[in-house]
C-alpha cells in the first residue's frame, strides 16, 4: 500500500499562492492521484487529478484556470500549485491515490491511499 504525506498548506492572503506537495512511498503503483478538500461544514469536493504518466489532468470547475497539478515520478511526489487564491478555497486538502478508474477516483470511491491532510486558509 502506498503512503501519502502531504506538505506545503498555510496562510496566505486573498490572490496569493500556494503549492502543495504530495510525497508517496512504499509498494504499488497508482493509477490516478488527486486532491480532495473539505472546508467545515460543507461536503468533500473534487479538486484535481493527474494520472501516472502525467498525460491526462482533471480539474473541478471551480479550480480550472487557477490551480496546477503535476508529478515527478523520479520524485515520486505530486505538486498542487494553487494560484489566484480565493476565501472560498479555505479548506482542508487531502492527497489521494487509487489504483482504479478516473471515473471512481472523481467520486472518491475506491480510494487506496490517503494523506493526512493539510489546511489551507485564505484570508480576504
Amino acid at each position: 500500500q502506498v503512503q501519502l504525506v502531504e506538505s506545503g498548506g498555510g496562510l496566505v492572503q486573498t490572490g496569493g499562492s500556494l503549492r502543495l506537495s504530495c510525497a508517496a512511498a512504499g509498494r504499488g503503483i497508482s493509477s490516478y492521484v488527486g486532491w480532495f478538500r473539505q472546508a467545515p461544514g460543507k461536503e468533500r469536493e473534487f479538486v484535481a487529478a493527474i494520472s501516472s504518466s502525467g498525460a491526462l489532468r482533471y480539474y473541478a470547475d471551480s479550480v480550472k484556470e487557477r490551480f496546477t497539478i503535476s508529478r515527478d515520478n523520479a520524485k515520486n511526489t505530486v505538486y498542487l500549485q494553487m494560484n489566484s487564491l480565493k476565501p472560498e478555497d479555505t479548506a482542508v486538502y487531502r492527497c489521494a491515490a487509487t489504483t482504479s478508474t478516473w471515473y471512481n477516483f472523481r467520486r472518491a470511491s475506491d480510494i487506496g491511499s490517503w494523506g493526512q491532510g493539510t489546511q489551507v486558509t485564505v484570508s480576504s
